[in-house]
């Protein structure tokens, strides 16, 4: 397994501070973005390695080769993680859009990151014809720190509402489209502790649903620039 090597962190300490590693793999140098919090995060993913509602303690988003083939995705992802010198349970994410030219914004205490792969795109509820077929790359990934308790409902919600941002934002770009066909979420909130407030709504006309509406639109936004050609 390759190694990933972070290079030097410089900056203000904020919430959702992923590391840029870099790899080469089959010839190719790669990038990823690696977010290690720690204990006592809860995160909601889609994500094909640690997706679900469970505590995490990481998450990498990885930049894999156009014409990606392996059939263990999830393995793969896991095995980068550890190599990165990740520990315990994470969530990984894939995309063939070149990781280091990410966007991120904050807003509120609601902090998101963003990536995105768009040269294949088009609207969720396409024809029946264009469903068929493998997809070639293109990847919007999205994560989300807030720094706040949620209940699985609101994760769920949460989900919902960086969802919405993300069309926001590609409609915003003048993009005609909702998405691609493998965009990812990941919301990380903290675990509850005692005596402290459990918000049950992340809706966008909630707290902090509004805040992490506005960092997901401006992180998307802010990725789009040098890959959204239409």
């Amino acid at each position: 397994m390759p190694a990933l090597l972070p290079p030097p962190r410089t900056g203000a300490a904020r919430l959702l501070d992923p590391e840029h590693l870099t790899r080469v793999e089959d010839g190719e140098r790669l990038h990823a973005l690696l977010w290690r919090p720690g204990p006592g995060w809860r995160m909601v993913s889609s994500a094909v390695l640690g997706g679900g509602i469970a505590e995490r303690a990481w998450v990498l988003n990885a930049q894999v080769a156009h014409g990606y083939r392996r059939t263990d995705p999830a393995r793969h992802l896991a095995g980068l993680a550890r190599a990165a010198g990740a520990r315990g349970p994470g969530v990984g994410l894939m995309t063939a859009a070149d990781v280091s030219a990410h966007g991120r914004a904050r807003d509120g205490g609601a902090e998101a990151v963003a990536t995105a792969g768009v040269s294949v795109r088009g609207w969720a509820a396409a024809p029946q014809e264009c469903t068929t077929g493998v997809a070639p790359p293109g990847t919007v990934n999205i994560v989300v720190a807030l720094p706040v308790a949620l209940s699985d409902a609101a994760l769920v919600n949460a989900v919902m509402t960086a969802t919405e941002a993300k069309v926001q934002a590609l409609l915003d770009a003048g993009l005609d489209c909702s998405g691609t066909p493998t965009d990812a979420v990941c919301v990380a909130a903290r675990a509850p502790r005692d005596g402290a407030d459990v918000h049950a709504f992340a809706g966008p006309r909630s707290e902090w649903g509004a805040r992490l509406a506005r960092a997901v639109h401006r992180a998307v936004r802010a990725a789009l620039p040098a890959v959204a050609h239409p």
